[in-house]
């Protein structure tokens, strides 16, 4: 009940200080009112249907690749210590590294069109998924992983029935900030070199000063990710709750 309170207060706050920003600057952001109706109106349009398509299959591929590719590379890398400590300083580095700059090297290799996102979200997702995976591995409590051992565990078998539920709730923990910062990727993939999708939209409506559209079009992108977001972190309290 409290959590539900704080939630409501939380949005009411939010559109409060949404509206004081809408009268302090009414050219440069409409009201939640105004920005809403826009949005269902867009949610109505056919015109704005194959753009949320385009983006959501750049998505949909990028965070398979990314959560996949993660998931390998952290669990195989948390398996062996040194190799870890290793590697752990240098993806750290990597992810410190300001992606957009790497945005042109994408285009060379990709070009221009689907390739080229799904890449770049792929990019944005992976180092989070595979450094949170890694540390829930070398995280998990060592009798485990000796009991795995004295059972005369197989890799794999040790992977399936040990590694992976021991070390499930960080690794959802790194599926939550991999779901938003993939997305993030696809978008600015599309932003900056595309002729479809709702980063392209959004670049279209800057373009031409379309307060409206810019706005509305952020709302339906907030919608999905808080929805998505809090549904991964409900699953992620849930399951840190089961494992303590």
């Amino acid at each position: 009940m409290k959590r539900t309170l704080d939630l409501v207060l939380l949005i009411a706050a939010g559109l409060i200080a949404w509206e004081a920003m809408h009268l302090a600057a009414p050219f440069a952001l409409t009201s939640p009112a105004e920005s809403l109706a826009k949005a269902w109106s867009m949610v109505l349009s056919p015109v704005f249907w194959p753009h949320a398509a385009e983006t959501a299959k750049a998505f949909a591929y990028a965070l398979l690749l990314a959560v996949g590719g993660g998931l390998v590379l952290g669990l195989s890398l948390g398996l062996n210590r040194t190799s870890a400590e290793v590697a752990e300083p240098i993806m750290i580095s990597a992810y410190s590294l300001p992606k957009v700059t790497l945005y042109p090297v994408v285009l060379l290799i990709f070009g221009l069109g689907l390739p080229a996102k799904i890449a770049f979200g792929t990019i944005h997702g992976i180092i989070p998924v595979a450094i949170f995976a890694m540390n829930a591995v070398r995280n998990l409590a060592p009798v485990h992983m000796k009991t795995a051992r004295v059972l005369r565990l197989t890799r794999w078998q040790t992977l399936a029935t040990v590694v992976v539920p021991g070390a499930l709730p960080e690794i959802v923990s790194g599926l939550r900030i991999g779901f938003s910062v993939t997305l993030l990727g696809v978008l600015i993939g599309e932003m900056f070199a595309s002729q479809r999708g709702v980063g392209y939209v959004i670049m279209a409506a800057i373009g031409l000063h379309d307060v409206p559209t810019i706005m509305a079009t952020i709302v339906l992108l907030g919608i999905v990710a808080v929805s998505a977001s809090a549904f991964l972190l409900w699953l992620d309290h849930r399951l840190h709750h089961r494992a303590s």
